[in-house]
């Protein structure tokens, strides 16, 4: 079982990773499940992921307070405009603009309503 939990920790890793550039695959959530993959297999590999300068502090914050700080809500909601803005301006469809506006909204309203770490 150990094994099995390391690949999915490491794939929900590389996910969360491209989750970072991709404006409609979440990061945080992979996050949390490569945290919680990689604490069932093996202390070395969590120590790792949670001392990680990119990302460790967020995954603890919300492991330990269900909340993230205002940094990186200001973060996260400027990378989706920015992404999502780009990909609006070059799609042709206007109905994908208006399914990629409405995605932007949605991940704009969950990332403001969550609890603001201080």
């Amino acid at each position: 079982m150990r094994p099995l939990l390391a690949i999915l920790g490491t794939l929900s890793l590389v996910l969360g990773t491209l989750g970072i550039v991709l404006p409609v695959l979440p990061t945080t959530p992979f996050y949390l499940l490569t945290a919680w993959c990689y604490l069932r297999c093996s202390r070395k590999l969590y120590d790792k992921v949670m001392s990680s300068r990119i990302f460790g502090d967020t995954v603890r914050n919300y492991m330990e307070h269900r909340a993230i700080s205002r940094k990186t809500k200001a973060v996260s909601i400027a990378t989706t405009l920015l992404t999502i803005g780009i990909s609006v301006a070059v799609v042709d469809s206007v109905w994908i603009r208006i399914l990629l506006a409405c995605v932007a909204a949605g991940v704009s309203i969950h990332i403001l309503s969550m609890k603001t770490l201080r």
